[in-house]
C-alpha cells in the first residue's frame, strides 16, 4: 500500500505530524510512506521512521518570484518526482490551500482516495479547498491536540483503531561532533527565540533561570536562527558568563543532532521546542497563552508546559525543570483496561 502524507510546514506542525506516520507503521506494516514538505524542513522528514520519500516542494520560494525560470523549473521538477508514484491514499494533515493543491496533483492508483479534514479546529488554520480537492472529508473533535488531530485523522482514513502510546519516531544522526564546543551531557539548551514577539520570555527571567542551571552545574547552549535571536544570544552570554555559549547558526539536522545529545532544553512556545519533544529531552516549555493544550507536550513525564499570563515566572520554571531533568521514564502508561 502506497501512502501520501502531505505536512508541508511549519517546524512545530511537521513535528507533530510525525506520530501518526509511527500509528501507521505498527497498523499497516505493508504501508509505504512518502511525505511531501518544505525543503527546510525534509531532513527532519528523512529521519523519520517509516518515511521512505521525502519529496521537497518549495511552494513559498515559488510564490515570491513566479514567473521567474528557477520557479518554473522547480515546479517542474516537485511535479515530476510526485507523480513518479501512484497513491492509494493520499492525506492531506495540513487543511490548507497549498496542501490541497498539492494533494491535487498527487496521482491515485484505481481505488485510491484522497482524505482532508472536514473542518477548521480550535485554534488552527483551515481553508476551503481542502475540502472540494478530497474523496473524503473526516471530520475530527474541533477542540483537539494537534498531535491528535493528525493520529486521528490518519486512523479514520486507513480504518484502523486510533490511540496508544505518542512516538515520533525521529532518529537523530549517531555521530559524535564536538568541534562546536558541545559539552554533551552537561549541555542544557535554552531555546530563547520564536518568531512571534507575544510568544518570546522576559530576558532578565533568562539570565536568572541560567544562572541557576550554572549553579547546578550545567553549561548552556543558545542556538539562534535570526540576526535578532543572535544578538539575544550574545547578551544572555555576556550576562551568565564563560558557562553560556551562543551557538554557531546550524542547519536543522544538525541542530537536532546536538539537543539529542544535550542533559535537556528550556523554551518557549517555538518549533525548536517541540523539536525537543519530538527527540525525548528532558523538557520545559513557556507559554504566554494559554495554547499549551494544543501544542504542548502532553502525557509525558519528562516534558511539561509552564502556562501563565502575561508570563511565567522564573520560580515556576525553575520548579519544572527540578521536576523533569531526573525523570528517567518518558511517558505515562496508559491505564489498564
Amino acid at each position: 500500500m502506497r501512502i501520501l502524507i502531505v505536512k508541508l510546514s511549519s517546524l512545530g506542525d511537521v513535528v507533530h505530524a510525525m506520530p501518526a506516520v509511527q500509528d501507521i507503521r505498527r497498523a499497516v506494516p505493508q504501508a509505504r510512506m512518502d511525505w511531501v514538505v518544505e525543503p527546510a524542513f525534509a531532513d527532519l522528514v528523512r529521519r523519520c521512521d517509516g518515511v521512505e520519500r521525502a519529496i521537497e516542494c518549495g511552494l513559498r520560494q515559488w510564490r515570491r518570484a513566479p514567473f521567474a525560470r528557477a520557479s518554473r523549473q522547480g515546479f517542474l521538477a516537485f511535479r515530476a518526482q510526485l507523480q513518479a508514484q501512484r497513491y492509494d491514499a493520499v492525506i492531506d494533515l495540513q487543511g490548507l490551500t497549498k496542501s490541497a493543491l498539492v494533494a491535487w496533483l498527487a496521482r491515485l492508483a484505481p481505488g485510491g482516495l484522497r482524505h482532508a479534514l472536514a473542518h477548521r479546529t480550535d485554534g488552527s488554520g483551515y481553508e476551503a479547498p481542502t475540502r472540494w480537492v478530497a474523496d473524503r472529508c473526516i471530520a475530527t473533535p474541533r477542540h483537539i491536540h494537534a498531535v491528535d488531530r493528525s493520529r486521528l485523522l490518519c486512523a479514520q482514513a486507513l480504518g484502523y483503531p486510533a490511540g496508544g502510546p505518542e512516538v515520533f519516531g525521529l532518529r537523530p544522526a549517531d555521530r559524535p561532533d564536538r568541534s562546536q564546543g558541545l559539552h554533551d551531557a552537561d549541555d542544557v539548551v535554552l531555546v530563547h527565540g520564536t518568531s512571534r514577539a507575544d510568544k518570546l520570555w522576559p530576558e532578565d527571567h533568562w539570565i536568572a533561570l541560567a544562572r541557576r542551571l550554572v549553579a547546578q552545574g550545567h553549561r548552556l547552549g543558545l542556538p539562534h536562527g535570526s540576526d535578532e535571536e543572535w544578538q539575544r544570544a550574545q547578551r544572555l552570554a555576556a550576562a551568565v558568563g564563560e558557562a553560556a555559549r551562543p551557538w554557531p547558526r546550524l542547519s536543522l539536522a544538525d541542530l537536532a543532532d546536538r539537543m539529542a545529545r544535550a542533559a535537556g532544553v528550556i523554551g518557549v512556545d517555538s518549533g525548536l521546542s517541540h523539536l525537543a519533544t519530538a527527540l525525548d529531552r528532558p523538557h520545559v516549555q513557556i507559554y504566554n497563552h494559554d495554547t499549551a493544550w494544543r501544542t504542548g507536550p502532553v502525557g509525558r513525564l519528562r516534558q511539561v508546559s509552564v502556562v501563565a499570563s502575561p508570563t511565567p515566572s522564573v520560580e515556576a520554571v525553575w520548579a519544572a525543570w527540578q521536576r523533569v531533568h531526573t525523570v528517567k521514564g518518558d511517558v505515562i502508561p496508559e491505564p489498564a483496561a
